[in-house]
């Protein structure tokens, strides 16, 4: 069985980003987000890839979108997320893995927080203005399993490292 999991740095008021980019850059964040991606395929909406400007290095990288003609070098195009959910499941029996990744946009975020087993999720301690928000989510339905707290330091900002699992 595949576990179904989703990545996101969010800031208090579940801001994920402003003209799409995110509205801080946290070393610490970049280097847990490798950590948790680094050899599973990776699910994101075209405006996400866009935004990264290049495929994810030691990564299957799979991008959604509606456009028939879009192609880059480097990503598996799926035209849906169910798609893109199939192809992930086949690279991860393919590898012997058992975990994909689900890593944004707000979009896909949306389609798929339903169906996600597990967030991984770093809450950024921020208010920022911005245009893309992570979906709202039931605390009811999901138990914490690990939390890293980081104080604020050299103009980073506060931030957790928080992983939820959906209740059974």
């Amino acid at each position: 069985m595949t576990t179904i999991s989703m990545i996101v740095a969010h800031g208090k008021n579940r801001a994920i980003g402003k003209d799409n980019v995110m509205p801080w850059h946290i070393p610490g964040d970049l280097k847990f987000f490798k950590a948790q991606t680094l050899g599973k395929p990776v699910i994101m909406g075209r405006k996400t890839f866009q935004s990264i400007g290049r495929p994810l290095p030691g990564r299957l990288n799979i991008v959604i979108t509606r456009d028939q003609s879009y192609s880059a070098e480097g990503i598996t195009v799926c035209r849906s997320l169910e798609e893109a959910l199939n192809v992930s499941r086949k690279e991860v029996s393919r590898l012997g893995g058992d975990e994909l990744m689900i890593i944004g946009g707000a979009q896909i975020y949306a389609q798929s927080i339903e169906l996600v087993d597990r967030l991984y999720i770093t809450e950024v301690d921020l208010e920022p203005e911005a245009d893309t928000f992570f979906p709202e989510t039931n605390p009811d339905q999901w138990v914490e399993t690990f939390r890293e707290t980081h104080d604020q330091e050299d103009g980073t900002p506060g931030y957790a490292f928080v992983i939820l699992n959906k209740k059974a």
